[in-house]
């Protein structure tokens, strides 16, 4: 018979990534797949996303609603994480899966795969060997990390720090990054079209913006957000916000862009979440893409697009040529745009060669996957590997 893969998501940008590896796995004749949706796909605050999942023609097999404690800080946080364990616990006992795959660093992904993980169920995991010193989602990542058996990192870097890890480089599959992949396949829409679909004039140069917390470090949310709204208003610049996620201060963000947008309707609009085709779209046609988004790392090189990374939160990521870093200070983010919506750092930007091409990623994930569950290794204890035999990472 064939296995049941369990696909986890529990947000708009990983759904957006998600969505091509769901694809795949609906077509494999090896594996069936089991969707959960939760977290805030679920929530009418950030959008109530699973439309967007259903509109894509994906029914789930389960919801579960996790966001009862609200997102006002850690206590909040450290509730929700337990609560999402007793919740995956009771559906994994009811419909157990054979496998799940989950991607990234959130910490209800995190809850999620240590319930799996402690019910004895194989995970893989997309993303891991990431560093982002800014984010609590780091250590959330390495966890994640630890608990699975397969591994799916978007770059080389990010696959050695995987084997550093002790993890079996033959269970290490350097496939690339599904936004990667996501930008070179999808057929974006074209600028009058986008425009009116958001009901926003793109005649002028614009910035997309996204910025979330900085969940690590102590950061004060309102005093970066401020300076961030400051430096784009010395700009002058439209801007196109997408909203701040369901960490901890995201909704102190949200509230700043909302007045912002009363102030300035004729220059402002914002989304709780637009969709990948339309926020990809966006992100073509825009001067400059700011805020502390992994897209703004990790996506913006495909396009050739100047992107603006603020503050800590994407701190140990590579960065391509295309980024410029700056702090979190109203002075340096104006100093930042300016420079990233010059004639003479377009050209740079055009140039940059991102590192996390890995080519026909969903289709590679799913591969990998289905020689794993074929495997005599499905399923069998894992062993650390502390690098005595000489091994290399897959790149099947």
């Amino acid at each position: 018979m064939n296995k049941t893969v369990c696909l986890i998501t529990g947000t708009r940008a990983e759904w957006g990534l998600l969505r091509p590896v769901a694809e795949q796995l609906r077509e494999s004749r090896d594996l069936k797949l089991r969707l959960i949706v939760t977290g805030a796909h679920l929530s009418p605050a950030f959008g109530e996303t699973v439309r967007e999942i259903e509109a894509a023609g994906f029914l789930p097999d389960e919801r579960i609603d996790i966001l009862k404690f609200g997102t006002a800080g850690p206590a909040d946080t450290a509730r929700t994480v337990a609560y999402t364990i007793e919740r995956f616990t009771d559906s994994f006992t009811r419909c157990r899966p054979d496998l799940c795959l989950v991607l990234g660093d959130r910490y209800e992904i995190f809850a999620a795969g240590t319930a799996a993980a402690i019910l004895g169920i194989p995970l893989a995991h997309i993303s891991g060997g990431d560093v982002t010193r800014g984010a609590a989602d780091e250590f959330y990542r390495h966890c994640l990390t630890k608990m699975a058996s397969v591994h799916f990192p978007s770059c080389e870097e990010s696959a050695r720090r995987v084997v550093a890890m002790g993890e079996d480089p033959a269970n290490v599959y350097c496939v690339g990054g599904l936004g990667d992949e996501n930008l070179r396949r999808m057929k974006l829409m074209g600028r009058g079209e986008l425009a009116k679909s958001i009901g926003f004039s793109l005649g002028e140069p614009y910035l997309l913006v996204t910025f979330h917390p900085e969940t690590a470090g102590g950061a004060d949310v309102r005093a970066q957000s401020r300076a961030l709204l400051d430096a784009i208003g010395d700009t002058g610049m439209r801007c196109i916000f997408t909203k701040a996620n369901a960490d901890a201060g995201g909704a102190v963000i949200n509230a700043m862009i909302d007045e912002a947008c009363v102030a300035h309707p004729d220059r402002y609009i914002a989304f709780t979440s637009m969709g990948a085709l339309r926020y990809l779209s966006a992100m073509k046609y825009c001067a400059a893409v700011a805020g502390n988004s992994s897209s703004g790392v990790v996506e913006t090189p495909t396009l050739g697009v100047p992107a603006v990374n603020i503050g800590d939160r994407q701190a140990g990521r590579p960065v391509c040529a295309n980024v410029i870093c700056c702090k979190a200070e109203r002075a340096d983010i104006a100093a930042a745009l300016r420079r990233a919506v010059s004639p003479d750092f377009l050209p740079v930007a055009r140039a940059a060669v991102s590192p996390y091409n890995g080519g026909d990623t969903a289709a590679r994930i799913v591969r990998a996957l289905e020689a794993y569950a074929a495997s005599d290794a499905f399923g069998a204890p894992k062993q650390f590997y502390d690098g005595q035999e000489e091994r290399t990472c897959s790149n099947n």
